[in-house]
């Protein structure tokens, strides 16, 4: 019953309940033990009033299952109460409860000093978050990585960029492992104070050592370098990582194939496209198509033309302005043969409305036809 009431958000019934249980004892228990359902009962119905900020009715319950349970709550029951005081921004309410958990000799654990650590950073009160921690490792309690992580956003937050990434060069050398939330802290705020060759010097620093986490996606660091023209630094980043088994994602890979195109590198663009659709990262439909007309635009559509068949097979099929932009290639090149092919192409898929358009076309491969995009760039061979 406490359960169908508190996942249905009966709160006010769930009182009832829950008073009536601590003015009448179960009748499974003999007098010497209490019934060893209570506790569990008064935990979830505590923790689900805590979800909602009724922290008065967990306070109520909190104390009724202490008189009615042997000895005294765990920590676990502890640790719900003092994380509905800190996230209801109830600071004082949690410190007292903590206070009050190490009288009653309940030993706390990484949860506990989590819990307080990221209240007092919330509360803005930072160097207290740092004695707790201090206070953590003084009894025996190792800290895990979401203390780090609280504490390297924290000194962040401070402006201690020093201090923060020491402190992840701490977490190195305690042995626990980064998370992805550790390097996104880290890297998105050094980029953020505009410290983007910091920010990559130390994420390849990371790598190198064997810290990156599986899966942590390093578009924002390519993208602040990106924007801030170091294009070359972005690709080396993505180069080496990706050599190390850490993939880039398809948003990664397109904005550093962008950058490249800005700054006239086509064949690398190229390359770095022609790389990730054999990995079966599959980009955008723009930055694809308009990688193509940079290609056709310095007379290598054949090569243009099969990107599109990789691309088509990694399931990324053309659409009109693919065939469009290969056509105009191969009209101004004068394979009008291989451009016969494509209309032929864009006829079976139903690329082609009307007769307009399909004479148009023809036309085009007879006697060559303007590019659809601009930017005419230099293709090193």
């Amino acid at each position: 019953m406490v359960r169908t009431l508190a996942v249905t958000d009966r709160f006010d019934d769930l009182r009832s309940v829950l008073a009536g249980m601590a003015s009448n004892p179960c009748p499974c228990s003999d007098g010497i033990f209490s019934c060893p359902q209570t506790e569990p009962i008064f935990r979830f119905a505590i923790n689900s009033y805590c979800r909602v900020g009724r922290l008065d009715d967990a306070s109520i319950a909190f104390d009724s299952m202490r008189k009615m349970i042997d000895g005294k709550p765990d920590k676990a029951m502890y640790n719900i109460l003092i994380h509905g005081f800190a996230k209801c921004r109830e600071h004082e309410k949690a410190l007292t409860l903590y206070d009050r958990m190490i009288k009653d000799r309940v030993k706390p654990d990484v949860y506990t000093f989590n819990i307080l650590i990221s209240s007092y950073c919330r509360n803005s009160q930072f160097e207290l978050a740092l004695g707790v921690f201090k206070e953590m490792k003084s009894k025996g309690c190792s800290p895990n990585v979401v203390s780090f992580n609280t504490l390297i956003k924290g000194f962040f937050r401070e402006r201690k960029f020093e201090e923060g990434i020491g402190m992840a060069y701490e977490m190195i050398e305690l042995g626990c492992e980064f998370s992805r939330a550790t390097c996104e802290i880290l890297v998105d705020g050094l980029c953020r104070e505009g410290r983007v060759l910091e920010a990559c010097d130390l994420l390849l620093e990371f790598s190198r050592k064997g810290a990156l986490p599986n899966g942590f996606d390093y578009f924002g660091l390519v993208e602040a370098l990106c924007r801030e023209g170091y294009v070359g630094r972005a690709s080396e980043v993505v180069d080496e990582l990706w050599r190390k088994g850490n993939a880039p994602s398809s948003i990664c890979c397109t904005t550093l194939i962008e950058g490249l195109r800005a700054m006239k590198r086509t064949e690398e663009a190229f390359r770095l496209m022609e790389k990730m659709l054999k990995e079966v990262i599959v980009p955008d439909s723009v930055t694809y198509n308009c990688l193509l007309q940079d290609v056709c635009n310095v007379g290598r559509t054949v090569e243009a033309d099969r990107l599109r068949l990789l691309a088509s097979s990694k399931g990324l099929d053309a659409d009109s302005m693919t065939y469009d932009i290969l056509v105009s290639g191969y009209s101004r090149e004068g394979r009008r043969k291989e451009g016969e092919r494509l209309v032929d192409e864009m006829l079976d898929r139903g690329y082609i409305p009307d007769i307009a358009t399909y004479n148009r076309l023809m036309d085009g491969l007879c006697k060559g036809r303007n590019s659809i995009c601009s930017q005419p760039e230099v293709l090193d061979g």
